[in-house]
């Protein structure tokens, strides 16, 4: 009987842990991120409407309010998708780290013919204080005439689109992943709205982008497209891939899942175009995917994200520019590669790109880059 004791109140003990546990992560995936209050439309505007009545003039504009408005089929878009509000609620004055301005940057000076429209999510953000300069990366951007900062909100972005009612039954805010599939929301929400070109913020363009013809992305693997370069035309068959990849999403979205709802949804909406899951006999079969061109490792992702550091050892140098040689983008995998910082003047691939495609930016970065 007294060995039993220790027995029974261990397995009480267990049973009380186990059930913890359930509790603990049924709370995890059933209450609302914490962040998800930067990005609804109330709390937004009660912030931006308190800083217009003390003055504030100097605010982001809505990008479905304000001119010029991006031009369908003929626009690159960049989303910045971060919580910067602080505890207290109050406005911080928009910033960009030196590879979102390189990103940038490089888009706009390829393609001057195209308007590129940087979308910052959530916190109605100032360009800069009232009584000062925006910062060094910001006025960098800013000098090309193409560039055009914007925020949005979620609710009216997704209003009057397939993805409005979907929004309100809270599975976004759930996302154990919050900031990633928000970005893999609204990039497909924008090419849904407006067609054009999506780049993520970890690029650099090498080339000018605008006589390449609609309706494309590329692969990653030998497995999986990527979600990082996109362009679908804003009508027609583009505008009818876009419209499957909102139904891909809602359908198959998993927030405890960090690719799902990104590369995942383009990849199984190509699958379905073309009639087949194999990625190289989508890039040598162009008809049978209708028009929707599949381009091969080498023009976004040549050196691939377990090689990321290929990018910043002096030693692959030769080696990584000799294997981007035929790139239009460069993707530097900033998952991986965002902690590790370059000096001025180090001969490494990224810094020679950045050198080159993204000039002021780099000179505005200060000692690193």
């Amino acid at each position: 009987m007294l060995l039993r004791l220790p027995i029974v109140a261990a397995r009480r003990m267990f049973i009380i842990l186990v059930l913890m546990a359930i509790a603990g992560f049924f709370y995890i995936y059933s209450s609302e991120n914490k962040y998800y209050s930067c990005f609804i439309e109330s709390q937004v505007l009660a912030t931006q409407q308190a800083l217009i009545a003390d003055g504030e003039t100097n605010l982001l504009e809505d990008v479905l309010q304000a001119d010029p408005k991006p031009s369908p089929g003929s626009s690159i878009f960049f989303h910045e998708t971060s919580c910067r509000l602080s505890d207290n609620r109050q406005l911080e004055t928009l910033r960009v780290t030196a590879r979102q301005a390189c990103a940038i940057e490089s888009a706009a000076k390829h393609n001057p013919n195209f308007q590129v429209f940087v979308l910052f999510a959530g916190p109605t953000y100032r360009i800069s204080n009232n009584n000062s300069q925006p910062q060094p990366l910001v006025e960098a951007i800013l000098s090309y005439s193409n560039v055009h900062l914007r925020r949005l909100n979620l609710e009216s972005y997704a209003s009057g689109t397939p993805m409005e009612e979907w929004l309100k039954d809270g599975r976004l805010s759930r996302s154990k992943y919050l900031f990633s599939h928000i970005s893999d929301f609204l990039r497909y929400l924008t090419l849904y709205r407006y067609g054009g070109l999506y780049l993520d913020m970890d690029v650099v363009v090498l080339r000018n982008m605008e006589k390449v013809p609609p309706n494309y992305t590329g692969a990653e693997s030998n497995t999986h497209l990527a979600a990082g370069v996109m362009n679908l035309a804003a009508t027609g068959f583009g505008h009818e891939i876009a419209a499957s990849c909102l139904r891909d999403f809602q359908h198959n979205f998993n927030g405890k899942d960090w690719g799902n709802n990104g590369p995942g949804v383009i990849t199984r909406v190509a699958q379905k175009i073309c009639g087949t899951k194999d990625i190289t006999l989508m890039q040598e079969d162009p008809k049978r995917c209708m028009g929707f061109k599949v381009f091969g490792r080498g023009a976004f992702y040549a050196v691939p994200w377990k090689q990321w550091s290929d990018f910043f050892e002096p030693e692959k140098l030769e080696e990584t520019i000799a294997r981007c040689k035929d790139s239009y983008v460069v993707h530097v995998w900033n998952k991986h590669s965002s902690k590790l910082p370059i000096k001025q003047g180090t001969k490494n691939a990224y810094a020679m790109y950045a050198e080159q495609n993204c000039p002021r930016s780099y000179k505005a970065a200060g000692e690193y880059f």
